[in-house]
């Protein structure tokens, strides 16, 4: 039997769910949904993905609460077919599932993350931990799920937090102005973060919670990804949306290569099973970018937006 490879996308200002045929780029089929879709994650059996309902275009429309859902999308049935409601929080953001399919939702409204134990069966969540932070964006969660790390771009803090216990108090430390990017070391022993606000890049130790490294980076650096290079050793991947180029690191947090790229990148999906990566553009394209010779090989033309992306093996 064959498999296919089909390419999903938020569209976030064309307020769709789509997907992608990856051969060809031909669009098989785009979900409206409810205004500003921002961000998804795919289940553990690549049943369901879920999309955060941002409900604004920006934070910075200033008066607009934004949207307290998250939308349930049946992968099979290319098919919206449930929501999922946070209120009283609002603006989701940063989402996660980890290995026994329970969703962690990050509120950056009101700070909080969110545990839906059952998100298939329970629609409300069943847990709420406050992030330590103001204006929590994004958050990497450990494999067994016992940790997150939240970043909180208005405090400059990276805060360690414990989704299953409330009663934790949040370790914070200052890892520079604005940080957004982030991921974590194979082992878990370092948090990679990307800082916005002085275009640096630097290590946290997640044990004691300090900074033990760090370098510089291009131009606003807006994301950060954990790849390998040829030789099978750790590298760290870096869109710089502010000079519209992809830089590459290794764990020295030395750049060891500089990209330079046709628009604005907004996000990137590592393609699992291949050296490669899949970008999406600020001007309505995704392309994919070959991690060996750093050419792009494949372009589609997206709706306006295009967002996240994960590339669905069925």
């Amino acid at each position: 039997m064959s498999i296919r490879e089909t390419l999903l996308l938020v569209q976030k200002c064309a307020h769709t769910f789509s997907f992608y045929d990856a051969a060809t780029g031909r669009a098989e089929k785009h979900i409206v949904l409810p205004n500003f879709p921002h961000e998804f994650a795919v289940d553990p059996v690549r049943k369901r993905a879920y999309v955060g309902h941002y409900g604004i275009e920006t934070a910075s429309h200033l008066g607009e609460a934004g949207g307290h859902s998250v939308f349930v999308i049946d992968l099979d049935q290319r098919a919206h077919v449930a929501t999922l409601d946070i209120w009283p929080f609002y603006r989701p953001h940063g989402l996660s599932v980890d290995a026994e399919g329970r969703l962690y939702v990050m509120s950056e409204a009101h700070n909080v993350l969110l545990r839906f134990s059952d998100p298939v069966h329970r629609h409300v969540p069943d847990l709420a931990v406050p992030s330590g932070g103001y204006k929590t964006h994004l958050f990497a969660l450990t494999q067994d799920a016992q940790t997150a790390y939240a970043l909180n771009l208005l405090s400059n803090t990276v805060t360690k937090i414990k989704p299953h216990d409330p009663t934790f108090a949040p370790v914070a430390v200052v890892p520079g102005p604005v940080p957004e990017g982030n991921v974590l070391s194979a082992d878990e022993t370092l948090l990679y973060v990307a800082n916005r606000g002085d275009d640096t890049i630097v290590a946290i130790d997640t044990s004691s919670m300090k900074v033990v490294a760090s370098g510089k980076t291009r131009r606003d650096p807006n994301r950060l990804y954990r790849s390998t290079d040829a030789q099978g050793h750790e590298v760290l991947l870096a869109t710089n949306s502010g000079e519209q180029s992809l830089s590459v690191f290794g764990t020295d947090l030395k750049e060891r290569r500089c990209v330079v790229l046709p628009a604005n990148p907004l996000a990137l999906s590592l393609h699992p099973g291949a050296r490669a990566a899949w970008i999406s553009f600020q001007d309505q394209t995704i392309r994919r970018l070959n991690l060996d010779n750093f050419e792009f090989d494949r372009e589609f033309t997206t709706l306006r937006e295009p967002d996240s992306s994960y590339l669905w093996a069925h």
